[in-house]
């Protein structure tokens, strides 16, 4: 075979081929498997069905593409540089390398048109749900019969390896649930993962399982044949009432003579030798690397001037949209920006003081369904615990498929909304909820939150890990925070999540200490729009600080500050904690004035916020020169020790609770006045 024999479609397949395996040779590192296997699905997608714009990556009504078989990279890099993305040659020849825009997994934020981060599998397939939950919602909230201003897919290629992560069942169960119509996926079905065949560990009847599910699903029985793949997302994109899986049936490594369809193709470079037989088997020149033909460019680069009419033709119906209905056209068009309109935190309330106090879960529910009115970007749900972690959205609905026509249902959300409501029925499904909510922000326009217990956030790590990763706006509330929740055990009682959670970067991790700092903490969660925020809440009530008495809630900005000082402000020791354990230090502060020794309590709520702070200021709270420092929280002790520094001490628990009542447990390990009041006072030294 040469390339004379070879029609275009065929030419472009095999250039997205070639160009993945040039670059993973060049860098000897990386998956060809994929981009082998692979390639007739994508071209046919992106060339014949994909809405999107090269020259404008971030348009909105943009069709979404997730590769969540992230580890195939090169497959959308060759896509992206074919079809005219700000992603050159040079940067496909620097795959894997320092400072390149090609990186082993595509990263949202570092190559245009990669929608989201990839490569822990599964995640990109929950991403996607995410989006086509996001797409339901705004087509259905701001279309009118007369005009769609969205209206766009959502499409993805999954793999083997998706299909087995948890995450994914969880997240296709929930899709299937909810009737997501412009959710397409296309399973590159090969049978092989990274150490074996499937066949080893993995020998379900898919389509069977995403039949029950509730998917439309079809069956595409030669990954070469370019017709029957066109005519099975045709036939997908027909389905409205379904999510669509397409299991295509592939080889992996396609023409690679000595790797095709074995796990050697999967994650290692083919060879220099067995490049040069895979490319005399698919009729390719072995020189230069990196060929593209002429025509085959020129074919790929219509997405260019196709793009751009697309979106025009969109502007043009957007702004007779908005002649017609200009309320709902400015509301959503400053949600497409990413704008938060004027006063729309007037209505969060300001809580009166209070000794006996409030759960900052029951603080935080009031402050979100103050917000929630004045933000229509917000949307979001719990996984089942909507009547513990009060993130109910009051009046505001459950998203739920409108064409099954449930209506209202027993539970502790109103039903019967349809696409435009606003509570999330995520179920017990606490690792596609984390997923789901990455691709709800990533998709644009909404402002997503989830709820659990903080000891189930172990169930969502690897998604909010991602969110940090990708800077994306997500608020992950987490209730019954720690070991005072009680009677229910060590199983429920948090002891070491929020130092696990504090140990993801670009990730604010705030546990406030009363219903004020609450509603500050969710002033700075909306406000955060490049990363992702966590609300550590507490079951039991706190009492509602005096604000005239102590300082200001909203310093909770400054992510630790001077609640209380000492005279002159010249303590003999700093009193410091977080969430519940506040109210400790500030009445063992007020004990240890009685027995002459001024203390200086300091509320401590994220302390990524106040590591950012400049030196001078954290100097001004946490004195260099008072060494007698004491940190309390009812958590383990890690991360505090650069806080109390070498002459400090720390109240914590570093091991895990007990069943009784709360009040019980935190007595019995040591989080009392009097406890606290001890500790200070051996710091102070004998004969105090």
């Amino acid at each position: 075979m040469s390339m004379a024999d070879l029609s275009l479609d065929e030419l472009c397949v095999n250039t997205i081929r070639t160009l993945s395996i040039d670059a993973v040779q060049k860098a000897n590192s990386g998956h060809p498997g994929l981009p082998l296997g692979a390639a007739p699905m994508a071209y046919v997608l992106w060339t014949h069905f994909l809405k999107h714009n090269p020259s404008n990556p971030h348009w909105f009504d943009r069709d979404r593409f997730v590769l969540s078989a992230g580890h195939g990279s090169m497959l959308l890099y060759s896509l992206l540089h074919l079809t005219g993305y700000d992603l050159t040659l040079e940067q496909i020849k620097d795959f894997r390398q320092w400072g390149s825009m090609t990186p082993g997994h595509p990263e949202r934020g570092v190559t245009p048109g990669v929608e989201v981060t990839t490569g822990p599998l599964g995640q990109g397939f929950a991403n996607g749900v995410g989006m086509a939950i996001a797409e339901s919602y705004l087509s259905d909230r701001y279309n009118r019969p007369d005009f769609k201003v969205i209206d766009h897919f959502i499409y993805g290629i999954v793999s083997d390896g998706d299909l087995m992560e948890g995450i994914a069942s969880e997240a296709a169960s929930l899709a299937g649930h909810l009737g997501l119509g412009k959710l397409i996926y296309l399973y590159d079905n090969n049978h092989i993962t990274l150490s074996a065949e499937t066949r080893l560990a993995f020998s379900e009847n898919c389509a069977q399982r995403f039949e029950a599910y509730g998917w439309h699903v079809q069956s595409v029985e030669d990954g070469n044949d370019l017709d029957a793949i066109y005519q099975a997302i045709h036939r997908a994109r027909e389905e409205s009432a379904k999510p669509s899986l397409i299991l295509v049936k592939t080889h992996i490594g396609f023409g690679s003579p000595h790797k095709q369809d074995t796990f050697e193709a999967h994650g290692s470079p083919l060879g220099e030798e067995e490049v040069k037989l895979t490319k005399q088997n698919l009729g390719w020149p072995q020189e230069p690397p990196f060929y593209i033909p002429q025509e085959t460019l020129q074919h790929f680069r219509q997405a260019v001037e196709a793009g751009k009419i697309a979106e025009a033709e969109w502007e043009a119906v957007f702004d007779a949209y908005e002649k017609k209905y200009p309320q709902p056209a400015q509301e959503l068009y400053e949600l497409m920006g990413n704008e938060l309109p004027d006063n729309w935190d007037k209505n969060i309330p300001v809580f009166p003081v209070d000794a006996k106090g409030v759960s900052t879960r029951v603080a935080g529910g009031k402050v979100l369904n103050a917000i929630a009115g004045k933000l229509p970007s917000i949307i979001g749900g719990s996984a089942d615990l909507d009547p513990s972690t009060f993130t109910t959205l009051i009046g505001l609905g459950s998203f739920e498929d409108p064409k099954k026509n449930s209506g209202k249902v027993q539970g502790a959300v109103e039903g019967g909304w349809g696409y435009s409501g606003r509570n999330i029925a995520f179920g017990i499904r606490e690792h596609a909820m984390g997923a789901v909510c990455n691709g709800l922000s990533a998709h644009g326009a909404i402002i997503p939150f989830s709820a659990t217990f903080l000891t189930f956030s172990d169930y969502m790590r690897p998604s909010i890990r991602l969110a940090a990763l990708m800077k994306l706006q997500v608020v992950f509330v987490f209730t019954h925070d720690s070991i005072a929740l009680g009677e229910d055990g060590p199983t429920h009682q948090s002891v070491e999540h929020v130092a696990a959670l504090r140990a993801i970067p670009d990730l604010n991790v705030i546990r406030p200490c009363d219903a004020n700092e609450t509603a500050a903490a969710w002033k700075i969660a909306i406000e955060s729009r490049d990363r992702p925020t966590v609300l550590v809440l507490t079951r039991q009530n706190v009492p509602t600080l005096d604000r005239d008495k102590f300082s200001s809630a909203d310093n909770l900005r400054k992510g630790g500050y001077i609640l209380a000082d000492a005279p002159n402000g010249k303590p003999d020791l700093i009193l410091m904690a977080t969430g519940s354990e506040v109210s400790l230090i500030v009445a063992a502060r007020d004990k240890l004035s009685e027995k002459g020794i001024k203390a200086r309590a300091v509320s401590m709520p994220c302390l990524e916020v106040f590591d950012a702070q400049s030196p001078e200021y954290r100097d001004s709270v946490l004195l260099p020169s008072v060494t007698r420092r004491l940190s309390v929280e009812a958590g383990i002790s890690q991360g505090w020790h650069k806080y109390v520094g070498d002459k400090g001490a720390i109240i914590a628990i570093d091991h895990f609770g007990a069943s009784a009542p709360g009040p019980v447990v935190m007595k019995e390990f040591g989080f009392t006045v009097e406890n606290v009041c001890k500790q200070a006072l051996a710091l102070m030294g004998p004969g105090t």
